[in-house]
Formats: structure tokens, sequence, C-alpha cells
């Protein structure tokens, strides 16, 4: 079998300290030819559902890959590691519900294996850190060719823990949607699919009071006025041109938002 070459990497160990160098240094001892594409290590701590929502939006715009997610906060219990195969790569980490939204965004979990193949770990497995020790070393020996059954025994796929699916509801000049994820720019994306907009207008409220513009670029609206846009993921968001929408609208994660015609 082929190696994919490549590895897109994604956790949210920030950069402060040494816990992405330490994955790095673990991939690389095993297969040091193998690049690797460095998704986000700033997915919020112990944010499941952030991490899933990033890979799944940025997993199909790689090369094939062996795709690697770490936002772990059940390390070192009894939650299981997995390798998920899909006809658009592998994915490896724990099997908390991180990986099946790209799983699924790159053609669906065609088969999964329990990740306990004692061989493929790096010395002895810390229970804190099996980024380093456990998931590292897999996604190296994917990524040069190893065959996703070494990995350990076979799972069911319709037996993978997910996560809930986000809200979203369209109905006649209005959408109700869960906030999905807000980057760095302040910019609110929902849960709605773009095509949402096309039951709106061009003059909008949102949650109620606040106005809104539907348009295409951030400059189809003033500076510091709010715009409702399909982003580059297709999903319905909010910005503010020059400004941060998240801080107008006060909203988190998980938060419901109702754009309305006016």
């Amino acid at each position: 079998m082929a190696g994919y070459g490549w590895i897109s990497f994604t956790t949210d160990y920030g950069t402060f300290d040494g816990f992405v160098a330490a994955c790095h240094g673990s991939i690389a001892r095993i297969a040091p030819e193998v690049r690797v594409i460095d998704v986000t290590h700033h997915v919020p701590p112990a944010d499941v559902a952030r991490g899933a929502a990033v890979l799944a939006q940025t997993a199909p715009h790689l090369p094939a890959s062996v795709h690697l997610a770490v936002v772990d906060p059940g390390v070192g219990t009894a939650r299981r590691g997995v390798v998920l195969t899909t006809p658009g790569g592998l994915l490896v980490g724990p099997d908390n519900g991180v990986l099946i939204w790209a799983a699924e965004a790159l053609g669906g979990v065609t088969a999964a294996y329990e990740l306990d193949n004692k061989d493929w770990t790096l010395g002895g497995v810390s229970r804190t850190f099996h980024g380093r020790d456990v998931f590292a070393p897999a996604a190296a020996r994917l990524a040069l060719g190893a065959a996703p059954e070494e990995a350990g025994p076979a799972v069911d796929p319709a037996g993978l823990t997910r996560l809930p699916d986000p809200v979203a509801t369209i109905g006649d000049g209005w959408i109700e949607a869960e906030v999905l994820t807000v980057d760095r720019f302040g910019n609110v994306q929902l849960a709605a699919d773009g095509a949402a907009l096309s039951g709106l207008g061009s003059e909008l409220l949102v949650n109620g009071g606040v106005r809104a513009r539907r348009g295409t670029t951030f400059a189809d609206v003033n500076v510091g006025e709010l715009l409702v846009f399909a982003d580059s993921a297709d999903r319905v968001a909010i910005a503010v041109n020059n400004g941060r929408a998240v801080v107008l609208l006060s909203v988190v994660p998980g938060d419901m938002v109702r754009i309305t015609a006016r």
C-alpha cells in the first residue's frame, strides 16, 4: 500500500508549550519524509465541537492525507482511540466525535478500527499525552502506508461517538440556527447552509432588533454595519465591516441566532 505522504494536524494544545513540537517529533522519528500541515492548534481547550467543525471545513481542501485530530478531554479514561477510513483519506484520534464531521466531509466512514496496537506506540505511554505517544505515531505509520486494519480490531461505524447535529431551521422569511464557530476576526458562523439565504431579501434583522444587510463581501456594508453572507465554507455567517460581530451580538457557540427579513 502506498503511503499518503501528508498528515494534517489539529489540536487544542496551543503554541505556548512544547506539546505540538513533541507530536511533530514523534511523527518525524517514524516518518521523517512525511509532510505535516498544521490546521490549527488553537481550538479552545476541550472544545470538541469546534475542533470537529474546523477539521470538517478544512480537510476537503487538503491533499489526500492522514488527518490527526487531538481534542481529547477524556485522555487517560476508557474512551478509545480510532482509525477511520474514508474515500478521501484516513482519520486518527479519540473516539469522542472530533473526527466524524470530517469523515463525512471526506465521503463517509467506510471502515473503523480501534487503535490498540501496542507496537505502534513510541516508548511508554503517558496517561495524559496520547497525542505524542499514541495518535501521532499511528498517524506516521499510516502515512507511510501501514494498513488501517493493523491498528487494532474492527469497530462498527454505527457505534462511533457522534456529536449532536447542530440545529438549523428555515422558515418563510426567517432562519434560526445555532452558532457553530466564531473565528479570530469575530465573524459568527451559523449551522445553516448558505443556500438558506435565498429565501430572504437584502434588508434583514438579526435577533429581532439588529439591522443587517445581505451581501457577498464585507465592503457591501458601511464600516461598523452588520453583514449576513455565505462564507467560504458555504455556511450562513454574520460579520461587521471593520468590527466584530460576536461582540455586537453577544453570542457564543451553541447560542441560537434568528435572522428575519425586514
